[in-house]
């Protein structure tokens, strides 16, 4: 599996080295953004959310086909409070998770918000919560539908992927050291957003850091990652603009994904604008990475 993973990553740079980037905005026929729509979205994202901003980079890793100082979106020191596993409980109470059953969705989950998150219409996505709110995006099951495009064109995943002796006497009570404490072990992540020219989306990357702020193995970084994806739409890689292994959810799905999203959005009368993209794209992100609580210090109005 990690042999079919490299020479699929060989064969992806090779194709980038030769493709043009895409210059036709295909964002409602196919869910995917133009080099420009990307920084129309990022700016966006940056300016409603001041949590994120815009990194240059390496100097000789920086992508040509961006501004120098837009290579890619980080948010810092992001608070992940429990383990993806912890919440499986949670997830079902609330009413469990939506798997997209479509063949072309590749098990992509859709999470329901808690029951106190029932009480808004649950007839209309929306993403009025703004910034990735503590409760998660209600992308229902219509998102099932087909949407009258094939995607033939969108690789599948599955195709690639890998006792002190001393005793002292005495009367009052001593403490003793539990084997399993009940302190909480806070990780932090630090959340990046890179423009994948192959897929033509945004590629989120996860780099992670325990209580100590040191870096987190890939197998600890999956504990944070939701068992339906982990090893299967997350993989560890190089990351294009920083240097080292990192967690990133593997964008050979997201086109598809967000094509029928919109198309839900516009079925119920939502025009999402293109700079609104990445609102809508880490919505579902959210499903993948449940525990990794993004930035919901801000209202986001996208309509109703």
């Amino acid at each position: 599996m990690v042999f079919k993973q490299r020479i699929h990553d060989v064969l992806k740079g090779a194709v980038e080295r030769i493709t043009p980037p895409r210059t036709v905005s295909a964002y409602r026929d196919k869910g995917v953004l133009t080099p420009d729509e990307f920084v129309l979205a990022g700016d966006n994202l940056v300016g409603k959310c001041p949590t994120w901003s815009w990194e240059a980079g390496d100097p000789n890793k920086r992508k040509p086909y961006l501004p120098p100082e837009k290579q890619y979106l980080i948010t810092r020191n992001v608070p992940c409070l429990r383990r993806a596993s912890s919440i499986e409980a949670d997830y079902e109470a609330a009413g469990g998770e939506v798997l997209l059953e479509n063949e072309d969705d590749n098990g992509w989950l859709a999470t329901h918000g808690k029951p106190s998150d029932q009480k808004m219409d649950e007839n209309t996505p929306t993403i009025t919560d703004g910034c990735y709110t503590k409760n998660r995006a209600v992308i229902e099951s219509d998102l099932v539908k087909d949407s009258n495009d094939n995607d033939d064109d969108v690789p599948d995943m599955s195709d690639f992927i890998e006792n002190d002796d001393a005793t002292i006497e005495t009367s009052y009570p001593t403490a003793q050291e539990p084997d399993e404490d009940n302190i909480l072990r806070t990780r932090t992540y630090d959340v990046s957003i890179t423009y994948d020219k192959y897929y033509q989306t945004p590629r989120v990357w996860l780099t992670g850091y325990n209580e100590s702020r040191e870096p987190l193995t890939p197998e600890l970084i999956l504990e944070d990652v939701s068992q339906d994806h982990a090893r299967k739409t997350v993989t560890i890689e190089d990351h294009p603009h920083m240097a080292g292994k990192h967690a990133s959810v593997h964008p050979c799905r997201h086109g598809a994904v967000m094509k029928k999203i919109i198309d839900v959005l516009l079925s119920r009368g939502v025009e999402p604008e293109v700079d609104k993209y990445l609102f809508l794209f880490l919505k579902f992100v959210a499903s993948v990475i449940p525990t990794i609580e993004y930035d919901y210090t801000m209202d986001f109005d996208m309509g109703s």
